[in-house]
Order: structure tokens, then sequence, then C-alpha cells
């Protein structure tokens, strides 16, 4: 099958199997396992932050965020279609009992006008804000990058009004390989990043949160208290150090192949592209109503290949690490035919 539901269907390759076989190992939770912490130092360095935890997920790393920065009770500032909002089972309020705020952005991206007015906490009857959330790149808006000036511009209100950020950086890498400029400075304008290794850049599993040793420290007792504090992890680990230091000029290949997927859509008259592809996204709206989301994708799967659904009348198209030229002209050649 061509998979293109997500990039979270990439497979290790012979290199990170090999890896995780030969992975020098110890028990993490007593700091001891080797492999881990060149990973954690490396994924450091390259963000430019103190400190860096592996985590078993996105959604955990940025669970352990709202859990460290905020005290339940208080409200996180997020945009209105972000994936800790959407798609991360109300984590934040079962788990830290944090209340959300959402903006809405355009393309993903807040006003900064807008997220100081949503800043609260000198009544009573309020919540106080105890953290703003970012999303880089933003899933729901077809990953779109937020700028660097946006970012900064972000940061520059919360520490006025002394509120962390915390940066949801999924696909960081993506907005690193889109723009040319190093993830470090878009992790220079937040307190905390979480960035995945088993998205594009094709670890089978697990995720990064950085920040300053502090938070790090006390990340690690969350990690623990949710379940995260895994033994051998080395085995984990070492893929994950190939994927971090082989992977993130691979993503350009990912985007240039979603472009040209792009371009043979816009020349179908029976789908609309919703986004301005910039990385590795595609949104496709159908723009006959005799046509349904549900008839499309079962005709894809019928042609061995398979996308998502992604709201009323929308697919999502995720390019990633195995797909090739002649994968897109065949899902063209598919579509082509549905419009027949």
């Amino acid at each position: 099958m061509i998979d293109l539901r997500s990039d979270t269907v990439t497979k290790p390759d012979e290199r990170m199997r090999r890896a995780m076989y030969e992975a020098e190992v110890g028990d993490d939770v007593y700091g001891e396992d080797p492999t881990v912490n060149r990973l954690e130092e490396r994924a450091a360095e390259l963000l430019g932050k103190e400190a860096a935890l592996f985590v078993t997920s996105g959604t955990q790393g940025n669970q352990i965020a709202g859990l460290v920065h905020c005290r339940p009770g208080q409200e996180v500032i997020l945009e209105s279609q972000a994936h800790i909002f959407l798609y991360e089972g109300g984590a934040m309020s079962a788990l830290a009992g944090l209340q959300l705020k959402p903006i809405d952005g355009l393309r993903g991206a807040m006003d900064p006008i807008h997220v100081e007015a949503a800043i609260r906490g000198a009544d009573i009857h309020e919540p106080e804000t105890g953290l703003i959330c970012l999303e880089n790149t933003h899933n729901k808006a077809g990953g779109a990058v937020l700028p660097v000036e946006h970012m900064k511009a972000i940061y520059e209100v919360a520490q006025k009004h002394r509120i962390p950020v915390h940066l949801d950086g999924a696909r960081l890498f993506n907005a690193q390989a889109a723009t040319g400029i190093p993830v470090s400075e878009f992790a220079k304008h937040t307190d905390t990043v979480q960035f995945c290794l088993s998205k594009g850049l094709g670890a089978p599993v697990g995720s990064i949160i950085a920040g300053s040793a502090d938070f790090i420290r006390h990340a690690r007792k969350w990690r623990k208290r949710l379940g995260g504090g895994l033994r051998q992890v080395g085995v984990l680990a070492a893929p994950a150090l190939i994927a971090l230091e082989e992977n993130p000029v691979r993503l350009q290949e990912d985007h240039r192949l979603a472009k040209q997927l792009a371009e043979g859509i816009q020349q179908l008259d029976t789908f609309h592209l919703v986004n301005a592809v910039e990385t590795n996204i595609l949104l496709v709206e159908l723009t006959n109503s005799a046509h349904t989301t549900e008839a499309l994708l079962a005709h894809l799967k019928e042609h061995g290949i398979l996308a998502g659904g992604f709201g009323p009348g929308i697919i999502r198209f995720v390019t990633n690490n195995g797909i090739t030229e002649k994968d897109i002209q065949l899902i063209l050649d598919a579509l082509h035919q549905f419009t027949e």
C-alpha cells in the first residue's frame, strides 16, 4: 500500500534495526542508559536548550510541559486548531486540572495582540494564565510554518507577563527543512520544546522534550508518574539518534513530493487544494457535492492508496519516508479516475 495517512507510518530502516540490536543499554530510570543519555544531550544541543528528556510520545511530552509549568486551575492559551486542543484526549484538563483558552489564528498563527488580550489573572473570578502553547509546523493548518518573527512576538508578550511558552514542535524539523532556519532559532523563542522522532524523522518510537535543567529535573519525575520511566530503552534511543543525525535533511524530499502532488491535484477540477503547501501535508477538498470523502477514500484504497479523512469534505495526504515519484503519479492517476 502507498500510505499517506500520516508520517507516523514510517518504518525503521536497516541501519536503525541494526543499531537497535547493537545498542549499549542500561537502566534509564537510574540515568544509566548511555545511548539515551547521548540522544538527550544531542537533542538539547540542537535545540539550544540546557537539557532534554526522551519521552514515549509527543502527547506525553506536551502533557509534561503543562504539568511542570502550571498549577491546577490555571489556564493555557493556544490556537483553536492546535493538536493539544483537538487530538490529545483532553489530557491537560484530565491530568493537570488545566483549562484551555483557544484563540483563532491565521494558518495556525495567533495574533500577539489577541494573545495579550487573553491573558488573565488579576480578577479573583478568573483563572490565571499559566502557559502559552504554540505549534510548529501546524498540523491542522496543513503543515504551515510559524515564522520565527511571529514566535518572537508571542514570546515577548509572554515574557512581559512572566508566562512560560511551550512549543509543540512535533514536526519542528519540517520547519527547518522548509526554511533553512536551524531548529535552535525557533526554540530560542520558547521556554520548552517537544518534537517527535517517530514522524518524518523515521524513528520507530519516541519524542524529546527540552528546556532548562531545572525544568527537565521536574519533567523526569512527571514522566515517571505517567508511567514513562523505561528501563533498557537504549534499543529505542539508538534508532532515534540515527533519525536525529541523518534524517532532517531527508525531509526536503518529502516536501518536494508534496508540492509535486499539489501541482497535479490543482489540474483536477473535482478537487480544491485547501492549504498552501509548505511542508509535507496537503489538505484536499471535494468541490462536487455529489461525491463524499468516504467514497474517495474507498476508491483510493481500491487502488492501493491510503489517505485520511480530515473534516467534512476534506482528506489529508502526508508525504513521508518511502514515498516515491512513481507513487505520486499513481495517486494522481487514481484521483483522475475518480473524477471521470
